[in-house]
């Protein structure tokens, strides 16, 4: 087998030289072809070229992942349309919720301009059907005592409503159905009278300093402290006095049943706590409208008051 090495039987004879033994053809030799091109080839062997000729770098080419969406297209044109449309409806809502909360501003500046106070239903929490915030409206020298106040409320409520289960348990024991109507009227007119006539006049007394709404107070708060101490007793002068859960109708129902009685008697509790509490609110509010001055403002309001209406 011929070796690798081997000289080619179709190139021209010539002279073996090593061109690393003379340095001044080391580079023109480096640059020689080794063959020739073979019998058919009829090109002569070229100049060296250039020692500063470079190879131009080829042009970039596209990386082939460019897949933009025509919009002439029927399926492009359709979404970009719908694009535009959701963008017009979304300014078109955008700017009517601006203009609404333009309006509530004007009209909650006209308000306050016109001394109109806008009050947030807040309370109960669960059915808000009143506002009630003292921690915000009360002043805070004043929050400690609107606080008891509205203990006692809250009081009157739990007291109306336990004497509608004690009076309720005694018609199922025999006694008359006429006591659960009345008991049943007592709660529903007063639990709503109790805030509209003494409490909600009290809030907006300590809430804005006024002194013509603490007679109001005044007036309405002796007639709850009455009821509570007439209800605490329950004298027989309505159906025997059965209709309140008070200290004469326990004691006159519990040698007949001895659960009516202690319901009756816990009633009588209830009702005794509200009066005591209620009275320390009444002090507490004439030493404070003595006190602050609110008698003597009062007075001059009331005498202005009778000048234009004689005028």
């Amino acid at each position: 087998m011929a070796g690798r090495y081997d000289r080619n039987p179709f190139d021209e004879e010539e002279e073996e030289v090593n061109p690393f033994s003379d340095p001044a053809v080391r580079g023109t030799t480096a640059r020689k072809t080794k063959f020739g091109g073979g019998l058919f080839s009829t090109n002569t062997p070229s100049g060296p070229p250039p020692s500063d000729s470079r190879l131009s770098p080829l042009p970039p080419e596209p990386a082939g992942f460019n897949y933009d969406i025509p919009l002439d297209a029927p399926s492009g044109g359709s979404q970009y349309k719908d694009l535009k449309k959701k963008e017009k409806e979304l300014q078109a809502k955008e700017a009517e919720l601006r203009r609404r909360e333009q309006e509530v501003k004007r009209r909650e500046e006209a308000a306050a301009r016109a001394g109109i106070v806008l009050e947030e239903k807040n309370w109960p929490p669960f059915f808000p059907i009143i506002h009630h915030d003292i921690a915000n409206d009360i002043p805070i020298h004043l929050q400690r005592l609107q606080y008891v106040a509205f203990s006692t409320f809250l009081g009157l409520v739990l007291c109306l409503l336990w004497n509608i289960i004690a009076v309720t348990t005694a018609w199922i024991k025999g006694e008359d159905a006429k006591i659960w109507f009345l008991a049943i009227i007592y709660f529903v007119a007063g639990v709503p009278g109790a805030y509209v006539l003494w409490y909600r006049p009290l809030y907006r007394t300590f809430r804005k300093e006024s002194a013509l709404k603490y007679g109001w107070f005044f007036l309405f708060y002796l007639v709850h402290i009455g009821f509570c101490i007439i209800a605490a007793v329950a004298p027989p002068i309505v159906f025997k006095g059965k209709s309140f859960t008070g200290i004469l109708s326990a004691v006159d129902l519990v040698s007949g049943n001895a659960l009516v009685g202690i319901f009756y008697f816990i009633g009588f509790g209830l009702f005794c706590v509200e009066s005591i509490v209620s009275i320390w609110v009444m002090q507490q509010v004439y030493m404070y409208f003595r006190g602050s001055g609110k008698a003597a403002e009062m007075k001059r309001e009331v005498a202005r008051g009778a000048v234009r209406a004689a005028m």
